[in-house]
């Protein structure tokens, strides 16, 4: 009988390894920040009330623009294609995407697939 141990993490190379980590942790808060601006584009447009926009959008840029150097890094380290990484960094725009990206981005640098 022979028990299967998960060593993907063991089988990417250190800097991979540390770049998927950084990119699950911004794709997750970038998540958050999409629903949070939905909330928020809710409270400006439904009740008329501009302040937690003022509040939130300028968070959530800030966070999206980690996102967006985290997925690069990770990218170049995982040798991804132009059109995959164009591809999530899309995916930090839509709600909930993100989480959907995320999930698909971590099996396929643990396989070793191409994004």
């Amino acid at each position: 009988m022979t028990t299967r141990t998960d060593q993907t993490s063991t089988t990417l190379p250190a800097p991979v390894r540390g770049a998927l980590q950084r990119f699950r942790v911004a794709a997750f808060a970038t998540g958050i920040g999409l629903l949070g601006m939905v909330v928020v584009m809710i409270v400006r447009y439904g009740f008329g009330n501009p302040t937690p926009s003022a509040v939130w959008s300028p968070l959530h840029g800030g966070v999206y623009m980690i996102y967006m150097a985290l997925t690069v890094d990770l990218a170049l380290k995982a040798r991804w294609s132009v059109v995959g990484t164009l591809l999530v960094l899309l995916a930090g725009c839509v709600p909930v995407l993100s989480f959907a990206a995320e999930h698909k981005v971590t099996q396929r640098v643990r396989t070793g697939s191409g994004v």
